[in-house]
């Protein structure tokens, strides 16, 4: 069997923390596009404008492999690799930092805050915690082993060599990392707790809440109750597998919504940009990440050092 090949190395360094885009031209349409143009413009004219292209062009702003200027007459070539840099829309800093718990040759561990995004996504380019990592720490290699939403707050495991970061995306993937879990929610007592949830859970492209349906169950958490006080209850959520808002489905599912849930049980609509209310954070935080290293086979048990505003004395 013919393993993958590797992409060439980007010509381009990253700007802002945020590498350049590679585009790879099709191999299977040979004739489709006369020129280097032709194909550009098929592929981001659409999205950009024909006179964007044209004008990214001109500017030399497409390069080859060689980190040379790719002219838009050049014949296409199937199977050719171009990049390019995007033009980031300005975006409005979300005003916590990103604290480093751990740092060694191989991982660096970080306290994410919330509405901090973890990667490059949608409106959320630079203003994310590796494109913000690479630029203080300088290391352009840099990549997340696992994914941590916006809204959620805690622990995220970077890898330093990209040459290892398979084996630590195999950690999260095998559910070989214990995962813990805060969260605030409301206080009922006729729910019995410690409980395990188990469910199927359903998350479309496109739609922002997941569901619950019958079938098979694809999700389980186990939830404890704390502490309670004033009608809030502070949780323990201790994960098994990993499906997208499986937390806050769950709870959701007892009758226990996080605080400041903006999806579940209501979705309410996305802010405009610059119009986040930095005051109701979601009450949630990943507090603990627990694994043996595949690399150096430490033990590595860290742990978050943030707080839920909504249970400001724990």
């Amino acid at each position: 069997m013919r393993g993958r090949v590797r992409p060439p190395a980007a010509p381009l360094p990253q700007r802002q923390g945020v590498d350049p885009v590679r585009v790879r031209f099709p191999e299977d349409a040979a004739g489709a596009w006369p020129t280097v143009r032709d194909h550009l413009l098929d592929r981001f004219a659409g999205a950009i404008g024909a006179s964007r292209v044209d004008a990214m062009l001109a500017g030399g702003r497409f390069v080859g492999a060689d980190g040379g200027a790719v002219g838009g007459d050049e014949p296409y070539t199937a199977g050719r690799h171009v990049w390019f840099h995007r033009d980031f829309a300005p975006e409005v800093p979300v005003p916590f930092p990103v604290e480093v718990v751990h740092h060694d040759a191989h991982l660096v561990v970080v306290d994410k805050p919330h509405f901090l995004a973890t990667t490059p996504r949608g409106r959320h380019i630079t203003e994310t915690a590796v494109a913000r990592l690479r630029a203080r720490l300088g290391i352009a290699a840099l990549q997340p082993a696992h994914r941590l939403d916006r809204l959620t707050a805690g622990l995220v495991l970077f890898v330093v060599r990209p040459e290892e970061r398979g084996a630590y995306q195999t950690l999260f993937r095998d559910r070989l990392v214990r995962k813990e879990y805060e969260a605030v929610a409301p206080y009922a007592p006729g729910v019995a707790l410690p409980r395990t949830v188990r469910n199927r859970i359903v998350k479309e492209r496109g739609v922002l809440a997941a569901r619950v349906e019958p079938g098979e169950p694809n999700s389980e958490t186990r939830i404890e109750l704390l502490e309670h006080r004033a009608g809030l209850g502070r949780y323990r959520l201790l994960p098994a597998t990993g499906r997208t808002h499986q937390l806050r489905v769950h709870m959701n599912a007892l009758g226990l919504p996080l605080v400041h849930d903006p999806v579940y049980p209501v979705v309410r609509p996305e802010p405009a940009p610059g119009r986040e209310d930095y005051g109701r954070p979601l009450q949630l935080l990943a507090r603990v990440l627990e694994f043996t290293d595949p690399v150096t086979g430490a033990e590595h048990r860290f742990e978050s050092g943030l707080r839920l505003s909504a249970w400001p004395d724990r």
